[in-house]
């Protein structure tokens, strides 16, 4: 049995001209091939003062439509995403919340249709996206920046810290700030997010260890595994897994969604220490 569709644009300019001719509606709903009492209402309920006219006859049934049409999103629940939005709030974030807390489902995908529609209406809420970049294809998988000395593949890390369901496995980045200053060494644990943010004089491999071991060191029970980017300021791994006593892995270079909540979490401190004041972070 073919299902009921809204009569088109076509199939009305087609009624008008099978109706002029003389054609009764019966010839005109096997012509067409519609149904004999879609064609009686169609002619019923969109003709005007002048007789049944297809453009006339389409714009009657589309607002009709329209003003049946009820938001499944009420106004105040776009208040609400957009007070967050001003806030800083991710689409991930304002949905996750808005569920949990106050029973309202808007999907992430839906709240970025939101932004965007917002921006071609000249609006600003796409402003307080994290990331506004435009992703930037790279052409090959080369890496010119040398090689780290044992270096231990992620391919070799076991399949638990995948899972997520363990306290200790951490992962490793730096935010860097002007060329040659201060840098933050960010370490996120992977299963219940906790942070730890550090500040080293510079990008040396020397200065981001001795941050590593400073931090890390007191909570050295609850690191078993650090998983690093392929940054040279990593170099002496070797040195922070001896004295952590924990093992030490890379990720593959240009993909950082293998280290994706820290690659999260440093947008976050991006957003509040851009590299202009990495340098002024005095308490860690």
């Amino acid at each position: 049995m073919r299902r009921y569709t809204q009569l088109t644009r076509e199939e009305r300019y087609q009624i008008y001209a099978l109706n002029a001719a003389g054609h009764h509606q019966a010839e005109i709903a096997r012509i067409i091939g519609r149904h004999k009492s879609t064609i009686g209402r169609e002619i019923c309920r969109n003709k005007g003062l002048r007789g049944y006219r297809p453009k006339q006859a389409h714009a009657f049934a589309s607002i009709r439509r329209q003003s049946k049409y009820t938001a499944r999103i009420k106004s105040d629940a776009w208040d609400r995403v957009e007070q967050l939005l001003h806030e800083d709030w991710s689409p991930e974030q304002i949905s996750n919340w808005l569920r949990r807390e106050e029973n309202i489902r808007i999907s992430h995908e839906w709240i970025y249709r939101y932004i965007l529609k917002d921006r071609q209406q000249g609006g600003e809420l796409h402003t307080h996206l994290r990331c506004r970049k435009k992703r930037k294809k790279r052409y090959g998988s080369y890496d010119c920046r040398g090689q780290i000395k044992g270096r231990i593949t992620i391919d070799e890390r076991p399949d638990v810290v995948n899972k997520r369901c363990r306290d200790g496995d951490w992962e490793v980045d730096t935010v860097i700030g002007k060329q040659g200053s201060a840098v933050l060494v960010t370490i996120v644990e992977r299963r219940t997010s906790y942070s730890v943010v550090a500040k080293a004089a510079d990008k040396s491999a020397s200065c981001v260890r001795d941050s590593i071991l400073k931090h890390m060191g007191p909570i050295s029970f609850q690191v078993k595994t650090l998983t690093y980017d392929n940054g040279k300021e990593f170099a002496l791994h070797q040195q922070i897994a001896e004295k952590l006593n924990a093992d030490g892995y890379f990720a593959h270079p240009y993909h950082s969604w293998e280290r994706a909540l820290n690659e999260n979490t440093n947008g976050l401190i991006r957003r509040y220490f851009p590299k202009g004041k990495v340098h002024s972070y005095k308490k860690v």
